[in-house]
């Protein structure tokens, strides 16, 4: 028997959604399901608890101008902990944040590498910069450095079209892609607009973050080939913001984001109804801030996705696609617990009562 105090977590155990049950135990930071024997020290935790919530587009590390000092990494990394999320998935970053791995008070950071853009094509200091013929290469290199994952740049504003457009040869995709998976590695881009979607998708992509470009015309083909989606609606939010900045120098850019911007909802609904898998992620780090996960779930519930579905995307389904546990016996022990239900208003998830990482108490 472990010296360790032992966790009593009782009133409703959400270990999946139609799996409830009436506690939990932590014992040396795992789950367990029987009373561990001899268990003293025990601390009691009441209320609903979830698996620890997923950000599945979160760049910790990342800030307005590019890489930040690990300071400021821990700072992005606390805030999203405190609001229950306690697994991360990257999407892109050209910081080093393997520190994190080593810190059993900060959320586990599944990474997908550096961006990779087409020159000039990107936000500076986020991205490889690189032309077609070099792509296969640096996919490779991120595939190796990253932890299953690969981020390219799908589209981005050309300069000399003044509007979004693709960024890559449907050849230059298809040879990077298969490298990615040939090294065990799966590949999401960042795709605004319509036209890069068709290519990246036959190409064999496994995931599109934003897709707001999604048509009547495209959804099909996602559905059809299992293509997941992570809408970072709270970032979509601010298409009009920067549709305005850019209005002058840009304007077929702005009325295209504008457009974007105004069928967002739609767009995802007829996603979820097709049958494209969607996962919660938030865009944080960059130029928004992190702790936003409770309010991507709410903005999938104004979209029109069921709550229970919404909050899948953020805790059971999610987990599963990333290949890591939830509640299960055994599993490290991440969880979130509120003073009620979740499935009945998913607003409770902005307002944790208490986060379990590792099996100890830390909000």
């Amino acid at each position: 028997m472990s010296d360790h105090p032992v966790l009593h977590v009782k009133g409703r155990v959400l270990v999946g959604p139609d799996d409830v049950r009436d506690e939990l135990w932590v014992l040396d930071g795992r789950i367990c399901y029987d009373r561990p024997a001899g268990a003293r020290d025990v601390r009691t935790v009441e209320g609903w608890a979830l698996p620890g919530l997923v950000d599945a587009h979160c760049h910790v590390g990342l800030g307005p101008d590019g890489p930040v000092p690990e300071d400021v990494a821990e700072k992005q990394a606390l805030t999203d902990r405190e609001a229950g999320t306690l697994l991360i998935r990257d999407a892109g970053s050209p910081s080093d944040t393997r520190w994190v791995d080593d810190r059993e008070d900060l959320p586990r950071i599944v990474r997908a590498g550096r961006h990779i853009a087409r020159t000039r094509r990107y936000m500076r200091n986020y991205a490889w910069e690189i032309e077609p013929d070099d792509l296969v290469e640096y996919v490779g290199r991120e595939a190796r450095r990253g932890d299953g994952w690969v981020k390219l740049v799908g589209d981005w504003i050309d300069r000399d079209l003044g509007d979004l457009s693709a960024c890559w040869p449907r050849g230059a995709v298809e040879a990077a892609i298969a490298e990615a998976h040939r090294l065990g590695a799966r590949v999401t881009a960042h795709c605004f607009a319509e036209d890069s979607l068709r290519d990246l998708v036959e190409a064999g992509i496994d995931c599109v973050e934003h897709a707001t470009g999604l048509t009547e015309d495209t959804i099909p083909l996602f559905a059809e080939r299992g293509v997941a989606i992570v809408p970072t609606l709270v970032n979509i939010a601010t298409f009009p913001e920067l549709a305005a900045g850019g209005e002058r120098r840009y304007p077929d850019w702005s009325a295209h984001m504008r457009r974007l911007h105004a069928r967002r909802y739609d767009t995802v609904r007829a996603a979820y109804d097709a049958g494209i898998p969607v996962y919660v992620g938030t865009d944080a780090g960059g130029h928004l801030p992190h702790g936003l996960v409770a309010g991507e779930v709410a903005e999938l519930v104004t979209a029109g996705l069921p709550p229970l579905a919404a909050l899948a995307a953020a805790t059971w389904s999610a987990r599963q696609w990333l290949g890591r546990p939830g509640l299960d016996e055994g599993a490290r022990a991440d969880l979130v617990v509120y003073e009620t239900d979740p499935r009945a208003d998913v607003r409770v998830l902005a307002d944790p009562r208490r986060v379990v990482l590792n099996g100890r108490v830390v909000g």
